[in-house]
């Protein structure tokens, strides 16, 4: 088994923090965290791939152990951390490679396969959402922020930086709670407690728009290039919902659908099922 590094890289003088595992000589795997979690999300999963692929799983700008600028020296739009995750991809060497996108790594992803789909090897979607049917009712405080950025529908948001919102995002929908480490959430709470980090995540919030604007790009993107795509979804999200994984058979006949029953952090609670499906998917594809 391969052991896993903790390593950085200078993008460009912008510090990218990233966990590394496998042979470099093997199939290339760029996983990519979601809100409000780093690199720390794949700790079960990255064990188990390691001895088939060569992964990279970098914390995003903002996010994690990678840099966290103030928001007048860098400005927190997906746009812009698709670009810095793009050059981490060049600086460390992953010229062509599957992606693995979850909740906020989904519009990263897609974004990097818009701009350079002759990179992108394959997809793996863990409730990564691309299509309108897939956005629950949990979303309407945010897309009321996006109708109206309002001080008022802005600091309705900050509802979701608090422990008690992260430990649900863990919890709910998981038939056994008892399986959702707290190491997880607890060290979620710990990274959105930093000063400004509350700013920066209520700005993505309302950035999230612009990736939603882009939904009928990606799918053109999956029509067009018709990627080997697997879905693995939680299908108790409260955020995404099972129609959303669904809906990427439209544009990629050929996508493989796996639900599991459980919630948002599906790898809290099915790394292994999850892991198995990914190799027995990628191998065949390869």
């Amino acid at each position: 088994m391969s052991a896993t590094t903790y390593r950085s890289a200078d993008v460009d003088g912008f510090k990218v923090f990233y966990r590394e595992a496998g042979q470099p000589g093997a199939p290339k795997l760029l996983l990519l965290h979601g809100f409000p979690s780093s690199g720390h999300m794949f700790r079960d999963l990255i064990p188990r791939l390691a001895d088939r692929f060569h992964i990279i799983a970098p914390d995003l700008p903002g996010f994690g152990q990678s840099d966290m600028p103030g928001r007048e020296a860098f400005t927190y739009t997906f746009e812009n951390i698709a670009k810095v995750i793009g050059r981490l991809t060049e600086v460390v060497g992953f010229d062509r490679f599957a992606i693995y996108v979850f909740d906020y790594g989904a519009p990263t992803g897609f974004r990097l396969a818009l701009s350079h789909p002759e990179r992108i090897t394959a997809i793996i979607s863990q409730n990564g959402n691309a299509y309108e049917e897939g956005l629950s009712d949990g979303w309407n405080p945010i897309r009321a922020y996006w109708e109206d950025a309002s001080s008022a529908n802005r600091e309705a948001l900050r509802a979701m930086l608090t422990h008690d919102t992260t430990f649900w995002q863990y919890t709910h929908g998981v038939p056994d709670t008892t399986l959702v480490s707290p190491d997880g959430y607890s060290l979620d709470d710990f990274y959105l407690s930093r000063p400004g980090a509350d700013e920066i995540q209520l700005d993505l919030f309302g950035d999230y728009k612009s990736s939603v604007a882009l939904y009928p790009s990606f799918q053109e993107y999956f029509r067009t290039h018709r990627p080997p795509f697997l879905a693995v979804w939680g299908k108790n999200d409260p955020f995404f919902l099972p129609p959303g994984a669904e809906a990427f058979k439209r544009d990629i006949p050929d996508a493989v659908v796996r639900f599991f029953d459980t919630g948002h952090f599906a790898l809290e609670t099915h790394a292994s099922e999850i892991a198995s499906a990914i190799a027995e998917f990628l191998i065949h594809k390869s």
